[in-house]
């Protein structure tokens, strides 16, 4: 049975930093593209950033590069999203995504399997 936990999310003030964390059982992940992807009622789900299965190939929302990192270990079989200096509308609802391809892919219809998701809230 595949499963993705996320984990980290919380509140914290404007200008702040969070580290989110899925955790993957049940599939090869270090044979899988992984991907963060956040969602605010009502809106459609976005990307915001994902690694392939190796690692050596990330990308990033414009709207957040430059203050998030995605990492992954893969002996862990656990992927990170590092936020720092977080706003007001990077509130969401952050989910892990994982896919059967090696390869990342932006769009949510890429993944194959998510997890439940964590809240994140930003205080102005």
């Amino acid at each position: 049975q595949v499963q993705l936990v996320e984990s980290g999310g919380g509140l914290v003030q404007a200008g702040g930093s969070l580290r989110l964390s899925c955790a993957v059982s049940g599939l090869t992940f270090s044979s899988r593209a992984m991907g963060w992807f956040r969602q605010i009622p009502g809106k459609e789900r976005e990307f915001v950033a994902v690694i392939s299965s190796g690692g050596g190939t990330t990308a990033y929302a414009d709207s957040v590069k430059g203050r998030f990192t995605i990492t992954r270990d893969n002996a862990k079989n656990t992927m990170y999203l590092q936020m720092n200096s977080l706003k007001p509308e990077d509130t969401a609802v952050y989910s892990c995504a994982a896919r059967f391809a090696s390869a990342v892919s932006m769009t949510p219809s890429g993944y194959n399997y998510w997890g439940q998701g964590t809240q994140v809230t930003v205080s102005s």
